[in-house]
């Protein structure tokens, strides 16, 4: 791998006024000014106090490097991509970029709603720097990776969100940046397609030595697609290192104490904290939980569900058959769980562990809550070098042995 550096992020930061609009200065609005009261202006941007979207981010990406930027909504992710797209500026700090950068932050990024699809494709490329011979050389590529090809004479803003983002993103993946930066706009597009660009984007990484930034709530394809990761926390960078080791790192953050997590005001009773935390090599996880009953819960007991990141739910473990009861309980309940053997059971990937409460008759007092999320390692269970994954092989790994083979 190349070991020359394209980004360099030294002390970056971005803040944001609360309630402000935008910033004075420039003509937009100057001609604001002269067709408006003023005052209705100033009640506009009134200041509500400041918010650091940012803080004090530093980091390196090399040529051909694959970079996934993870952490919680509101975190910070977009608002980088923001400035290394020099879509907005930062507040301090300075940015370092050599090369093309192609973004895709959001549904029609780049493109005009009333030119067709291919004056669309022509326009991004020449935003690219791109020569008309070099676009007509891509644009069948683009055309047919979009599967778009009877719709490129139609204005973009006819097209369906998931039609936007396949033309989007075959345009800023064929226009040969030499850094391609992809938020979780992905998301839009069917699972076929999601598919579609994953491989693309290993394609241009690992064959043409392009770089990749890319931001997914989708632990299982960051995984699957990064060598490297940055995970944000509050604006911060939290982590940051070989993707693995990121991703374990987001998916063991604890919940912070003290934050009622779910309740039944109804009942008297709270999630009042929550938390995961890996063990045995990520093969074993520790599940802690803090309940508050107000009032007396009779045969008071714990439901485990694991989930799929699409929100699935692969299993729901319920007090009457795991025997996690507690008798009658009021006040403060702590509770610690050890669930195991999941790399014997759960192909490699990332899923999410919510909590239930339940009373007499095991009926629900507290409904499902999401707690986090963790991640099962891949381990070669069946000693044959291919292991388990939930992208290639599904959620669920039974144990197999060969009885008579003639």
């Amino acid at each position: 791998m190349s070991t020359e550096t394209v980004i360099r992020a030294q002390g970056l930061a971005k803040k944001y006024i609360l309630g402000q609009a935008h910033a004075a200065g420039g003509l937009r609005h100057a001609i604001e000014d002269a067709v408006r009261f003023k005052w209705l202006r100033r009640a506009s941007t009134s200041g509500g106090g400041e918010f650091w979207a940012l803080r004090d981010v530093t980091f390196d990406v090399r040529r051909g490097d694959v970079v996934g930027i993870i952490g919680r909504n509101g975190a910070g992710k977009s608002t980088l991509l923001k400035l290394l797209s020099r879509i907005t500026e930062p507040t301090q700090g300075r940015i370092g970029i050599k090369g093309r950068v192609a973004s895709l932050l959001e549904v029609g990024t780049g493109f005009h709603p009333e030119l067709t699809g291919r004056e669309n494709i022509f326009l991004n490329g020449a935003i690219l720097g791109m020569t008309r011979p070099e676009i007509r050389k891509k644009f069948d590529e683009i055309a047919h990776f979009a599967e778009v090809e009877k719709f490129l004479d139609t204005p973009v803003k006819r097209y369906s969100s998931g039609m936007y983002v396949r033309l989007a993103f075959a345009v800023a993946a064929h226009l040969e940046p030499e850094i391609l930066v992809v938020d979780e706009v992905l998301a839009v597009g069917d699972a076929e397609f999601q598919r579609k660009c994953l491989g693309k984007m290993r394609e241009v990484s690992s064959n043409e030595g392009r770089t990749v930034l890319f931001v997914s709530h989708a632990m299982h394809s960051v995984r699957a697609l990064c060598d490297t990761g940055i995970l944000l926390n509050e604006g911060r960078i939290e982590a940051l290192g070989p993707i693995e080791e990121v991703v374990a790192a987001y998916a063991q953050r604890q919940v912070a104490p003290g934050a009622v997590l779910a309740s039944n005001r109804g009942l008297g009773i709270s999630l009042v904290s929550a938390g995961l935390e890996s063990m045995k090599d990520g093969r074993a996880l520790r599940v802690e939980a803090i309940f508050q009953l107000d009032r007396e819960l009779p045969h008071c007991g714990l439901g485990l569900h694991v989930l799929t990141e699409g929100g699935f739910e692969l299993c729901y473990l319920r007090p009457e058959t795991t025997g996690l009861h507690f008798g009658d309980r009021s006040g403060k309940l702590e509770v610690a769980v050890e669930i195991g053997e999941m790399s014997a059971r759960l192909g490699a990937g990332t899923y999410t562990l919510a909590l239930s409460l339940h009373e007499t008759n095991w009926r629900c007092v507290l409904e499902r809550v999401s707690i986090g999320e963790f991640v099962v390692p891949s381990v070669d269970v069946f000693g044959t070098g291919y292991p388990p994954k939930f992208e290639k092989d599904g959620a669920l790994v039974l144990p197999v042995s060969l009885l008579r083979a003639s």
